[in-house]
């Protein structure tokens, strides 16, 4: 339930990310495909921080949930907490990409538009910096 939430409806709605993967009828190749609402959309800096905050939070906690049912020798709960693991870093990798596809698209867009490139990349360098 966790996955499917936090890939449909939370990473859309507080980020304005999704993502999925589509395979190819013909040649059975699967390729990802990553989509971000545009820079027309406002998009919340609380409900921004907490999302990446609990998407890189998520694979810490169920990596100390491992260690915990290895300790204790119950390794019955180990099963879910790896298939837990495997949901949750596919979550985390698939919007890190996401999210830096969009950032490139939004900072060539903004380049073209405007024509100054090289006042664009380096603001972008700066401001990628102290973020």
């Amino acid at each position: 339930m966790d996955f499917y939430y936090l890939k449909n409806i939370a990473g859309r709605r507080l980020v304005g990310l999704r993502w999925w993967n589509e395979v190819d009828p013909q040649s059975g190749d699967s390729h990802w495909v990553f989509e971000s609402a545009g820079e027309e959309r406002v998009i919340n800096a609380t409900d921004k921080r907490f999302f990446w905050l609990a998407l890189y939070g998520q694979p810490v906690s169920w990596v100390a949930l491992a260690v915990v049912a290895i300790v204790k020798f119950e390794f019955i709960w180990l099963t879910l907490v790896v298939i837990a693991m495997v949901l949750t870093i596919t979550n985390t990798l698939a919007f890190s990409r996401c999210d830096k596809f969009s950032q490139a698209a939004n900072l060539t867009s903004g380049v073209f538009n405007t024509g100054n490139l090289a006042r664009n990349v380096g603001g972008a360098m700066i401001s990628r910096l102290f973020r």
